[in-house]
């Protein structure tokens, strides 16, 4: 999609305008609220496991807060990650979004670690993210922490490019109640929660959420079915008594979506009949926190997660997911600052295998467990050394080695420079070791009875300061190094094809994002991400195909945000994002600009109307041209009522 000159000179002139027409306030401004010394120093966990301002974070890492989301009229959590310069968010249909940092993207995005309170949600079937089933209240989400690089030293294998950690609010903080509606071109979207005290130390929330989303058109015109109708509910308690912490919270949902018809599994040329996919799942998650005499903390965090997923008709898989986490932070001699902790991880995978495809054994139990430790020194002259290492095992590979050396200097006040060098890896799933093709034998895939984990040696160095008090800045280049990416290979029978690790690669990038506070009412946001790759397979590898992923990649992004608080309680936002092309299939480069005007008529009230890829036409993110869904034009209404206490 192109945009026309005149159609940017509309956005730049809505902006300007509105800026100029109402540049004397008729209430406090809420950016100014939080003014951009406050946001630096905003407290982040990801990083470290414990908590430390982001100014100090030795790490690429962009924090996206809860009034940002609001402010972007997003609807889903992936739609909110589109606010993170550092990420590559792709739609590929209704409800399915493939999201991945630092390149080799597939439609697994299987390098990625994604976490909802601390409860991992990457799926050991294919190392992935099912993004049509990760959902939350947004009303809920405090903040939304994205590392671009390696975090396996504390989060484990598959946080090879990157941590995304979603931290919903605690519930001392959602008393009353909450009633949100929405509905616009593409979805219908309903919740309501309410909140109070349990006994005199305690806090708890309890939600419901509804949305139907529309089925999506390819550029042809043809109508896929590929909506979704969800309803989930959820429950939040907090209870602080003395040096004690406790949360437990329950999520359940239930929902169905469609199949573009007809499908074809490319191997057997068999073309199916598909039905409608059915999803369901549980989870449950507990953590207790105590704060010792010494300064020190201890902390236990466990949760149970059950998924299905019946995919009409090539499989049905039940999974359960049972993790305990043991942590233990502090500091020694004014000098350390350590954590240091143990995870042991339990799943049970019962597949329903079909005459197309088998995940063979149907039944199985794995086991991952894990040591870590990370400690940061305090140096003279202003520098910080933090080494960090961990240990974790599974059942296909055994034990894997996950080291990394962070070096932090505070160059000045408000100035700080980093350099980092990691291993990490990712380790095989299922779908690497298990996965037949037709599902009974003679078959023509055999799996991949040797695949190892691909790895990773990646080296980093970073900037992150305040140039001046109204701007702040983050830069971050990066080189690296994978070696035994999964390959699909020819057996010399050729009879056959198994998976293998016959390919190695290099990618090596920039990623940089800035706010300017303009005005106390006025803020700019701008993101930038470049990306070079480079894949060869290596010697006895005779997958050529593979080679072709290194396309599907945009080589350039960039992201641009104004955001201006109005009179009479009125906010006005613009999103422009840019897309370099793709190809392998070939995906046209984009442009999408999103307004949305949101007003407060009374206290506990606001309406908001987005409009969503504006002056231009319909774009498609990702696979080839005659399946791609493509997105037009959209309008979103959204009203939000807060009543009772706290509201």
């Amino acid at each position: 999609m192109r945009v026309g000159r005149e159609n940017w000179w509309i956005v730049l002139f809505c902006a300007l305008m509105s800026q100029s027409l109402f540049a004397q306030q008729e209430r406090p401004s809420e950016l100014a609220n939080l003014d951009l010394k406050a946001l630096m120093n905003l407290e982040i966990t990801s990083v470290s496991r414990r908590a430390e301002p982001l100014s100090g974070a030795a790490a690429s890492i962009f924090v996206i807060t809860g009034d940002e989301i609001r402010r972007s009229g997003a609807t889903n959590l992936p739609e909110a990650l589109r606010l993170a310069p550092n990420l590559d968010v792709v739609q590929v249909n209704a409800s399915g979004y493939t999201i991945s940092a630092r390149g080799l993207i597939n439609s697994a995005a299987n390098k990625l670690l994604v976490l909802i309170d601390g409860r991992s949600v990457y799926t050991p079937l294919f190392s992935g993210v099912f993004w049509d089933v990760q959902d939350v209240l947004l009303e809920d989400v405090d903040r939304i922490e994205v590392i671009s690089g390696p975090g396996g030293t504390l989060w484990g294998v598959n946080a090879v490019n990157g941590v995304i950690n979603i931290i919903t609010r605690s519930a001392k903080n959602t008393h009353g109640g909450l009633l949100s509606a929405g509905a616009g071109t593409r979805e219908e979207i309903g919740a309501l929660r309410y909140g109070g005290k349990v006994g005199g130390d305690g806090d708890y929330r309890v939600y419901a959420k509804y949305f139907d989303l529309q089925n999506t058109k390819t550029a042809g015109g043809t109508i896929k079915d590929d909506g979704e109708k969800k309803g989930l509910a959820g429950f939040r308690g907090d209870w602080a008594r003395g040096t004690d912490q406790f949360m437990l919270l329950a999520t359940a949902y239930k929902g169905s979506e469609g199949q573009p018809p007809p499908g074809t599994i490319s191997i057997t040329n068999v073309k199916l009949a598909l039905g409608d996919i059915s999803l369901s799942g549980l989870n449950v998650t507990t953590f207790w926190k105590r704060r010792l005499r010494n300064g020190s903390a201890i902390a236990v965090h466990g949760y149970f997660d059950q998924t299905e997923r019946t995919v009409p008709p090539t499989f049905a898989e039940r999974l359960n997911i049972f993790d305990l986490q043991f942590l233990n932070s502090g500091s020694l001699a004014g000098i350390h600052s350590y954590a240091w902790g143990a995870e042991y991880r339990y799943g049970m995978d019962r597949v329903t295998n079909s005459p197309y495809v088998a995940f063979l054994p149907a039944r199985l139990n794995q086991k991952w467990i894990a040591l870590f430790a990370q400690d940061e020194v305090t140096l003279p002259k202003r520098l910080r050394l933090i080494l960090g290492a961990r240990s974790e095992h599974n059942d296909y590979t055994g034990t894997e080695f996950l080291p990394s050396v962070r070096l932090a200097w505070n160059v000045a006040d408000d100035h700080m420079l980093w350099t980092a060098a990691s291993r990490t890896v990712r380790a095989p799933s299922r779908l690497d070791r298990d996965t037949f093709v037709p599902g009974q034998a003679p078959f023509l895939l055999t799996g991949g009875p040797n695949v190892v984990s691909e790895i990773a040696n990646v080296y980093e160095v970073g900037y992150r300061g305040q140039p001046a008090s109204s701007l702040t800045l983050s830069v971050t280049a990066f080189h690296s190094l994978y070696d035994r990416l999964r390959t699909q290979e020819i057996a010399a029978s050729r009879r056959s094809i198994f998976f293998a690790n016959g390919m190695k690669g290099v990618t090596s990038g920039v990623e940089m994002w800035a706010s300017y506070q303009a005005k106390p009412h006025w803020r700019l946001s701008a993101g930038f991400d470049g990306l070079t790759e480079h894949l060869q397979l290596k010697a006895g590898s005779n997958d050529t195909a593979s080679l072709q992923q290194q396309g599907l990649d945009p080589k350039r992004s960039w992201r641009l945000r104004s955001s201006l608080d109005l009179p009479r309680q009125g906010e006005f936002d613009v999103i422009a994002r840019r897309v370099s092309a793709r190809s392998n299939p070939t995906v046209p480069a984009y442009s999408a600009v999103d307004l949305r005007y949101g007003w407060k008529p009374h206290r506990g009230m606001e309406l908001s109307v987005t409009g969503q890829n504006l002056f231009g036409t319909s774009h498609g993110e990702f696979t080839n041209v005659a399946t791609r869904t493509e997105i037009g034009r959209g309008v979103f209404i959204k009203l939000v009522s807060r009543f009772g206490r706290g509201s």
